[in-house]
């Protein structure tokens, strides 16, 4: 690669797109702008510009890292959600525009505290919160890992006073009640996990995948302790795999909530499913 930054991002291209690399244009936008460290809206502002040498060392090295099938979030350190940056790192959830459904859904109602269990990179209780002035909330994960990530992105956002994060196996730590109870959990069901492309399965952990041989393990966790915690007229949003709807639907009808109705993504798949608890 030599030239402008424009050659860079051609090259770029063809050598994702050789190599099989799923959308390798889009990928190459972003690490190309990672590389020569300008925002990727303002990339095309740049690409008559000569590459330096920093840059196309940078490049070389994001390029062979794609090439290993590494996320070009991992890469990068960070990945947007609806329209805000959150940090990314091998130790959380990959924030996925379908989950987005979930943020949608519930801004379509009211809440002014919320619970997120399983909260990972912190992607979705601080998304709710930042959307909703004199909202507060809790954030959980049993990782360790995982809770750092979600501090940096409280800072970042700086949602420190309104999001509190904890170390907590479901809602073992979970103290109070809440009116909107969040998740997306785990629910890839161990069978199937073989056949998830080569950026999920080598580099996303594994506990946030898959619970275990049916997929549907977190849920029965979640709905197990969801009455304690969830204030009378409560909504609970939980995000799904696309089979498992109506299991999780009945799951939770069974502990004594309302389903309220089932919102897909913008694929057309069942994506989350919404309940209330009876006032």
């Amino acid at each position: 690669m030599s030239g402008t930054i424009s050659d860079a991002l051609y090259a770029a291209t063809q050598e994702l797109a050789q190599a099989g690399i799923d959308n390798a244009a889009v990928d190459a936008r972003h690490l190309v702008a990672f590389a020569m460290q300008v925002p990727t809206d303002r990339l095309n502002l740049v690409l008559n510009d000569t590459v330096t040498r920093a840059g196309l060392d940078a490049l070389d090295k994001a390029i062979a890292a794609r090439l290993e099938r590494r996320p070009v979030s991992h890469i990068i350190g960070h990945r947007q959600f609806w329209g805000r940056s959150f940090k990314v790192t091998p130790d959380v959830l990959d924030p996925r525009p379908e989950t987005e459904t979930l943020i949608e859904a519930a801004l379509k109602g009211t809440y002014s505290k919320v619970l997120d269990l399983g909260t990972g990179s912190g992607c979705i209780l601080l998304t709710l919160l930042a959307e909703r002035a004199n909202s507060t909330g809790m954030g959980v994960d049993v990782s360790p890992e995982a809770m750092e990530v979600a501090l940096a992105n409280r800072k970042a956002l700086g949602l420190d006073r309104p999001a509190i994060f904890a170390l907590s196996d479901w809602f073992n730590k979970v103290i109070g009640s809440f009116d909107l109870i969040v998740s997306n959990p785990p629910y890839i069901a161990l069978p199937e996990m073989a056949g998830l492309a080569p950026e999920v399965l080598r580099w996303e952990p594994m506990s946030a995948l898959t619970p275990g041989l049916t997929g549907l393990e977190a849920y029965q966790m979640i709905a197990a302790g969801i009455q304690q915690f969830l204030a009378p007229a409560g909504r609970v949003l939980l995000e799904v795999g696309p089979s498992q709807s109506a299991a999780v639907s009945q799951m939770f009808q069974a502990k004594g909530l309302d389903f309220v109705g089932m919102h897909k993504d913008f694929d057309g798949r069942e994506r989350v499913v919404e309940l209330c608890k009876p006032a």
